[in-house]
């Protein structure tokens, strides 16, 4: 088995990512000729498109919004596939002890992101843009991951902080931040995206890729014990996962999204996120 391609895989320790984690631990990369080694990004997109840059990754399981404005404004990478088509649906936390009540109290506030570009604070701006407010006056705290957002939440070093709402569910549970409602993406949530040099050298073990974690992401989505399974391994509510799993699907035939990219495109250059010269031939520069 000398003869494997080695890769490295990065995404977020989340229940999305778990046919990443069957498959790996079914050994059916194995089979196509890969040996992935799978590292957890707590950090988020913005973790990943650094560690894109600076070749510490050649695969990434990503944010559609933070992969396609970091590819438009330089980073040397493609995209292969779109991986979860469903969109994701970002709780808004606040303090647990604020007088926070409605999205409408957050207008002025400071919003805690994990890194610059992160999905924390793109959906940021697209939630500033669906309230109608002037998207130059969002403030906003680096804080590294989802504890750091919680820190600075208790510490009153924000007022809002923006994460996917069933990873943050237990912590609403032990009081640690407040949940007031939702922002929805308006395109498919994740991307897998590659370096391009590694784009180059293993297309066809890329594609194969995509299709082992297809296809267990459907086996998984079937499987008879797999809300135990998913309660168990992330620490969430039998009946969030159920309603999670009802929410989310993934791209189970690798089908193309070319109008999810046109959308994605057009939001962040509507937000001031990238430049109508940066968004120039973007399906050329993003595949």
């Amino acid at each position: 088995m000398n003869d494997l391609v080695g890769l490295k895989v990065g995404g977020v320790p989340e229940h999305f990512n778990l046919p990443w984690k069957l498959a790996i631990e079914d050994g059916k990369f194995r089979e196509v000729g890969l040996r992935l080694h799978w590292e957890d990004m707590g950090g988020g997109t913005g973790q990943m498109i650094r560690g894109l840059e600076q070749k510490s990754l050649d695969v990434a399981v990503l944010l559609t919004e933070g992969i396609t404005k970091a590819i438009l404004q330089g980073l040397d990478a493609k995209i292969i596939q779109v991986y979860v088509t469903s969109p994701l649906r970002w709780g808004i936390h606040v303090p647990y002890k604020s007088d926070i009540k409605k999205v409408a109290d957050l207008k002025d506030g400071t919003y805690a992101i994990s890194r610059s570009g992160s999905g924390s604070q793109l959906m940021a701006y697209v939630l500033a843009d669906q309230q109608g407010w002037p998207t130059d006056n969002l403030k906003f705290n680096v804080i590294g991951d989802v504890y750091g957002g919680l820190w600075a939440l208790e510490n009153n070093e924000a007022q809002a902080f923006l994460w996917e709402k069933y990873t943050t569910h237990p912590y609403t549970e032990q009081k640690k931040c407040r949940y007031i409602d939702e922002v929805v993406t308006p395109w498919p949530c994740f991307c897998i995206a590659v370096r391009t040099d590694i784009y180059e050298k293993h297309f066809d073990k890329l594609k194969e890729m995509c299709e082992v974690v297809n296809q267990k992401a459907e086996e998984m989505k079937t499987m008879e014990n797999i809300i135990d399974v998913i309660s168990w391994r992330y620490n969430l509510r039998s009946s969030h996962v159920q309603s999670w799993l009802e929410e989310t699907d993934w791209n189970y035939k690798g089908i193309e999204y070319p109008l999810a990219f046109e959308k994605t495109v057009r939001y962040l250059k509507k937000l001031g996120l990238i430049t109508e010269e940066e968004s120039t031939d973007f399906r050329e520069k993003l595949f």
